[in-house]
């Protein structure tokens, strides 16, 4: 029997039993996914590198552009003294209360002025940026008497000045769409320390230490704000308060807060401190006045104290600051108690950082707030003029520039003229209707020009001419009656060898057909009678319609237009009536003013203009208007064109208010009267001043006034309140005077022998 050894059967391996809920393991993959997260990872890279430089090309765009929309400024004449000029010290101290000069004895500070005595008064001038220069600040004595100024002296250094030039007064801005206003301020030049260092106190105390973002800072404010249980301090940098304001909306989610940072540490990489420092203080939202924002620390200088930057003490620096937090929360005109808090907190908080002393900031703190009552800046009361200006403007700018590019526009504009101009047109349209029962619902228009020069020194319009609306001077286009006869006469005048002063001009019946219509135009004189054969210059004084049109149909409707035009009438008449000479066309008060400005300067068409010159915001020449001089007239025929419309002021139409004036006020002008009585003319002029005046109805309802009993009336008595120099004529070599009766007339030497009839021996002529 063979025995078997006992043999360990063969390995094999164990086989594994799984739950039916586990999955087994996969195999490890290598390689494919590996390489996946690296291609993902290298995507998300590019797309945040392409985001971040997409911010970067915006931060750098925007701020090395055009950071800001700036708001055309519109300045007044600077008022220029001289010795002799005709001046009170009440004028001048009016025009200084109205540039914002204050009152203070010791004229420590630019921008103050004070009375010693009735004939002296002191000034501190502020530095002004003219077109032609800059002026510098410095003191000056002025001393008055007779109404006139004695003498200008300079007092350091100790020099008697011929001339002194006031800086001009801003009377009106053109506003961006969005109605942002803010005046530029330059960091090194413009801001006092005082309020960089309130600022930083307050808003970023480590702001130079920063790359834009601190969380140290963010930490500080959450501790304070839990402290104090209010908000006190915010955690945002300057830098990036600055990218919120100028580059962001207002919305708070967690991508803008995100762009907020990574955009303001760009800025920081970029751009130093100071530029930062300074755009934050012309950007920066500091009030609202209507529907005009008020940005910048330069612009809030004058919206809240009515000065410039520069000017303001500590107290005022600090509540400048104190509206950073928020400029509706802390208005000092509506919240007075709430900002002196504020500010109190400011002037401390400068104080526990080593920036004031403590007898600094309790001088400080017992200072008043010295707001003014109202913005200064944003009462502009001449809308009318700011019209013209634009409407001048248009011709070189277009819209877009006027509102955005901070141009700074020198108008011709007389404050004191207009002034005297409102109140002498409010005050006699009341009277007018109270005087005439007709005479209801006035409106009225004037415009002041040099008489020389053509410069707008006043648009007056109607009875509330602070107020914007219809610019009647400028729009509303009337018939100007008898105000047209001029053209008529200047012809006639300038032939000569035909025509003088005392050629017979038959005042009779007369009748014109239209024979497209069959229409008979029969025009009658204002006053009913038939004079017969008049002089020609007093067919002129009394404004005779009969002698006109006969007049003018013998030298022909077409040199009478022709000699219109030449005037400055650039209105296109397609047809040419009879009617035309008695002031059947309609023009506008200041196309009236062009038309008589080429008689009141001689001959010469000076075109009115409101304009001298424009800079750019900071103050480089873009466009000077100079006076342009035009001939279109010899001077002979003008100066007897004067002496009748002197006769017609001293003894035709004018006569009723020739007696108010002194025997020696040589005044020359002509009144207008349109049928039914709905419009009332005068135009009228001295040696420095021209004057053309309106008063009707804006229905164009007859209203009961003629050009001597209405426009005349107001004209007159502006002229009063205005006192020009008198007329001083210029006599032509080719002007004669001859005797004809009790009257010394002039006439052209070489006229026509049957013009000659009247005159005297050559004894008589010089």
């Amino acid at each position: 029997m063979t025995r078997t050894r006992n043999r360990k059967p063969p390995h094999r391996p164990r086989r594994r039993t799984y739950s039916t809920s586990r999955r087994p393991p996969q195999p490890r993959r290598t390689g494919f996914r590996f390489k996946w997260r690296w291609v993902a990872l290298i995507l998300v890279l590019f797309f945040l590198g392409y985001y971040v430089i997409s911010l970067d090309i915006k931060v750098r765009e925007q701020f090395e552009g055009k950071r800001w929309a700036l708001p055309a400024r519109v300045y007044a004449r600077p008022l220029e003294l001289y010795t002799g000029m005709r001046l009170t010290p009440k004028i001048l101290t009016s025009e200084l209360a109205a540039l914002g000069y204050r009152k203070d004895s010791q004229l420590d500070e630019s921008g103050e002025y004070y009375q010693r005595n009735r004939n002296e008064v002191s000034i501190k001038i502020r530095a002004f940026k003219f077109w032609d220069a800059e002026d510098p600040s410095r003191r000056v004595r002025v001393r008055f008497a007779g109404g006139r100024v004695k003498s200008i002296r300079e007092l350091n250094p100790n020099r008697q000045l011929a001339l002194l030039r006031l800086p001009p007064k801003l009377i009106g801005k053109i506003y961006p769409t969005h109605n942002e206003d803010r005046i530029l301020v330059r960091l090194a030049d413009d801001v006092p320390n005082g309020l960089k260092d309130a600022l930083i106190a307050m808003e970023d105390r480590r702001f130079y230490e920063h790359y834009g973002v601190s969380f140290r800072g963010l930490i500080r404010a959450f501790v304070a704000n839990l402290k104090a249980g209010h908000w006190v301090q915010g955690g945002s940098t300057l830098t990036q308060q600055l990218i919120k304001n100028f580059y962001l909306t207002p919305d708070r989610t967690l991508k803008r807060k995100i762009n907020e940072a990574i955009m303001a540490i760009l800025l920081e990489w970029h751009y130093s401190k100071e530029q930062i420092l300074e755009a934050y203080l012309n950007e920066v939202f500091l009030g609202q006045d209507g529907n005009r924002a008020i940005h910048g620390m330069g612009l809030a200088a004058l919206f809240y104290f009515g000065r410039p930057l520069k000017e303001l003490k500590l107290p005022q620096l600090a509540l400048l600051v104190s509206l950073v937090r928020g400029a509706s929360l802390y208005n000092p005109r509506k919240h007075p108690k709430r900002v002196l808090e504020r500010r109190n907190l400011v002037l401390d908080t400068m104080a526990e950082q080593g920036l004031l002393k403590p007898d600094e900031v309790k001088l400080a703190k017992a200072a008043p707030l010295a707001i003014t009552k109202e913005a200064r800046e944003s009462q502009f009361p001449y809308p009318a003029f700011i019209g013209l200006v634009r409407h001048q403007l248009h011709q070189d700018y277009n819209e877009n520039d006027l509102r955005s590019e901070g141009l700074q526009i020198f108008t011709t504009l007389d404050p004191v003229i207009q002034k005297l101009g409102e109140r002498v047109m409010i005050r006699d349209l009341r009277k007018l209707e109270r005087k005439y029962r007709k005479a209801r619902k006035l409106q009225g228009a004037m415009v002041v020009t040099g008489s020389e020069n053509g410069e707008v020194l006043a648009l007056i319009n109607g009875r509330r001419p602070q107020y914007a609306g219809f610019n009647r001077p400028l729009n509303a286009v009337r018939s100007i009656g008898s105000l047209a006869k001029v053209a008529v006469y200047l012809t006639a005048l300038e032939k000569s060898n035909t025509y003088s002063l005392t050629s017979k001009i038959n005042d009779a019946p007369y009748e014109w057909v239209d024979y497209n219509t069959g229409e008979i135009w029969k025009p009658k004189n204002y006053d009913g009678i038939l004079h017969g054969r008049v002089p020609l210059y007093k067919a002129l004084a009394f404004s005779y319609n009969l002698a006109t049109v006969h007049l003018g149909m013998e030298l022909g409707l077409s040199k009478v237009y022709k000699t219109l035009q030449r005037l400055g009438i650039d209105r296109e008449f397609k047809k040419k009536y009879p009617s035309m000479l008695l002031g059947g066309i309609s023009l506008s008060p200041l196309e009236v003013t062009q038309m008589y400005q080429t008689i009141a300067s001689g001959g010469f068409r000076v075109p009115v203009r409101a304009i001298r010159d424009v800079l750019t915001h900071d103050g480089k020449p873009l466009k000077r208007y100079a006076l342009s001089v035009e001939q279109r007239f010899d001077a002979a025929p003008v100066f007897l064109l004067h002496y009748a419309l002197q006769q017609a002021v001293r003894k035709g139409t004018g006569r009723k208010v020739a007696k108010t004036f002194s025997s020696n006020m040589i005044l020359a002008g002509k009144t207008g009267t349109t049928n039914k009585l709905r419009d009332s003319w005068f135009a009228g002029f001295s040696s420095e001043l021209l004057a053309v005046t309106w008063v009707g109805r804006d229905d164009n309802k007859p209203m009961g006034l003629s050009g001597g009993n209405g426009a005349l009336v107001i004209w007159a008595d502006f002229i009063k309140a205005a006192r020009p120099q008198s007329i001083a004529p210029v006599i032509p070599s080719t002007v004669r005077w001859r005797s004809n009766g009790s009257e010394r007339i002039p006439f052209i030497v070489g006229q026509h022998r049957s013009n000659r009839a009247l005159a005297d021996n050559s004894h008589n002529l010089f």
